[in-house]
C-alpha cells in the first residue's frame, strides 16, 4: 500500500519535497493534498504539478482547515514547509490527529514552542523527522567519518566561519525572514544547519553559548554610510529600485510572479522588500562560542554581506588538524532558476598530522543541491529504508538540539551574558 502524504506551505521551498515525491517515488508514495493560507500560491503548485511532473492536480485546504484535510485525506505522512513560526502549531496537531511529520529546518524558532514539540513527541509517540540535508553532502559525511575514525584523535575545539554573499545573504533581508519573530534570526533559520553539523560531526550536544552581533551591514539604520540615499519599502513599482543591485524584480521572472507578487492580493505578503527599508530586526553580523558537553569548543561566525559564499572550518585534536575549504553556489530561494542550492564550485578537505606529511583527502561528489546531499536526503526520506553508518536522520531531538545553540545565542545577544542550554528545554 502506498504511503499517502499532505504538503502544508506551498512557498519557496515546498517544491523540493513535492517535486521529488511525485517525479522519482510514485511507486510507493502518493501526495494527496496542499494546504496554505493562500490559494492563488495552491493553485500555482497544482499547475507545477501539471506541467512539470505530468501529475494530476490534487486536493487544496486552506490553512484553517488543516485538521479537516488530515480527517478526510488520512495521510502517513504531513510535510511541513511554511514560515518558521508556524512550524510547531502544525507539527503538534499533525501528530496528535496520528500522523508523523517531516520538517523543514529548523524545527522551530524559540524554546516554547521547541517545548511544546518535545511534549507533543513524547505525548502521541509520533515520530518528527527534521531535514538537515546538509548532513547527506559527501564532503561533510567524509568529515563525520575523519573524526569519528579517530584520524585527528579527540577533537577539542573547531574554528567555523560561514560566509553569504550579497545575492543569498542579502536575500534573507527581503523577505518574511527578516523579522526576527519569523524565523529566529539567521543563528536559528541559518545556522541551524551549522549547527546540526558541529552536533553531527563530533557526536555531542552544546552546553553552554555565548553570541555577540548585531545588524551592521543591512537595515535602513546603516543605509547612508552604505551609499542609499533614496528609500523605498519594496521594489515592485518603484523607480528607484531599478537601479539597487540589492533588489529584486519580481514582475520580471514568471516563477516569482506567480508564486508571490499575483498572490498578493490574499495575503499581502511582499516577497521583493528592500535590505535597506524598515522593519528588519536580525543580524547579519554574528560570532558564538559553544562549549559541549564532551568539553570541545567552537568559535562560530556568520556575515550575511560578503564577496564569496562558502565555509572554512579548521578541527584541532590531539592527533593533528583538519582544514575545509567550499566554495558554494549562489542562489536567490526560489529564483525561478536551475541553479542548484549549495552547489560545490570549489572543496578541499586536509589533514595535516600531529607528526606526518599533510594530504588532501578526496571526496567523490554527487549531484544536486547542497554539495549533492539533497537526492540523498530525499531517498532516505521518500524511499526504501537503508542501513546508514553515519546516522543522518535528524529526529525531533537532533532539530531541537541544532536550534537551541541559536535559541540560546539570541538570549546571549539580549543579555550579555553566556547561556546554559539545559535551562531552555527539557526532554
Amino acid at each position: 500500500m502506498k504511503k499517502r502524504y499532505v504538503l502544508i506551505g506551498t512557498g519557496g521551498r515546498a517544491e523540493f519535497f513535492y517535486g521529488s515525491l511525485v517525479r522519482d517515488y510514485r511507486e510507493t508514495s502518493e501526495l494527496v493534498a496542499f494546504c496554505d493560507v493562500n490559494q492563488t500560491r495552491m493553485d500555482y503548485a497544482n499547475q507545477l504539478l501539471e506541467e512539470r511532473y505530468e501529475h494530476p492536480q490534487i486536493n487544496t485546504y486552506l490553512a484553517h482547515h488543516f485538521e479537516e484535510m488530515i480527517n478526510e485525506q488520512k495521510p502517513d505522512f504531513v510535510i511541513v514547509t511554511t514560515v518558521d513560526r508556524t512550524h510547531h502549531t502544525y507539527i503538534i496537531k499533525a501528530l496528535e490527529l496520528g500522523c508523523d511529520v517531516i520538517t523543514e529546518k529548523p524545527m522551530t524558532v524559540d524554546a516554547e514552542k521547541c517545548q511544546e514539540i518535545i511534549d507533543a513527541v513524547n505525548r502521541t509517540g509520533n515520530e518528527v523527522r527534521v531535514t538537515f540535508n546538509y548532513r547527506y553532502a559527501p564532503h561533510n559525511t567524509k568529515i563525520r567519518e575523519l573524526i569519528r575514525d579517530g584520524v585527528i584523535g579527540e577533537v577539542f575545539s573547531v574554528n567555523f566561519e560561514w560566509a553569504l554573499d550579497t545575492q543569498h545573504g542579502a536575500d534573507y533581508f527581503r523577505r518574511w525572514h527578516r523579522d526576527k519573530q519569523n524565523s529566529g534570526g539567521l543563528l536559528v533559520h541559518k545556522s541551524t544547519h551549522h549547527f546540526d553539523l558541529v552536533n553531527f560531526w563530533l557526536g555531542t550536544e552544546p552546553e553552554k553559548v555565548y553570541a555577540n552581533g548585531g545588524l551592521r551591514f543591512y537595515g535602513k539604520e546603516n543605509a547612508e554610510s552604505r551609499g542609499v540615499t533614496e528609500f523605498y519599502q519594496r521594489a515592485h513599482g518603484n523607480e528607484v529600485a531599478k537601479n539597487d543591485p540589492f533588489a529584486i524584480q519580481l514582475e520580471d521572472n514568471p516563477h516569482l510572479k506567480a508564486m508571490y507578487l499575483d498572490a498578493e492580493r490574499e495575503d499581502g505578503y511582499q516577497r521583493d522588500q528592500s535590505v535597506f527599508g524598515d522593519g528588519i530586526s536580525i543580524e547579519d553580523t554574528l560570532a558564538v562560542m559553544v562549549q559541549y558537553k564532551n568539553k570541545a569548543i567552537l568559535n562560530y561566525s556568520l556575515n550575511a554581506y560578503l564577496p564569496w559564499e562558502g565555509f572554512v572550518i579548521s578541527f584541532n585534536g590531539s592527533k593533528g588538524r583538519i582544514e575545509v575549504n567550499v566554495r558554494e553556489q549562489s542562489y536567490i530561494n526560489s529564483g525561478g532558476e536551475k541553479s542548484d542550492e549549495g552547489a560545490l564550485k570549489e572543496k578541499s578537505i586536509r589533514v595535516i598530522p600531529m607528526f606526518g606529511q599533510p594530504y588532501e583527502v578526496e571526496v567523490q561528489e554527487g549531484q544536486g543541491g547542497h554539495g549533492g546531499g539533497d537526492p540523498l536526503l530525499l531517498d532516505d526520506i521518500f524511499g526504501e529504508p537503508k542501513e546508514d553508518q553515519f546516522r543522518r536522520a535528524a529526529s525531533h531531538v537532533d532539530g531541537a538540539m541544532s536550534i537551541l545553540t541559536g535559541i540560546a545565542g539570541n538570549k546571549s545577544l539580549r543579555t550579555g551574558q553566556a547561556v546554559e542550554v539545559k535551562n531552555l528545554v527539557k526532554f
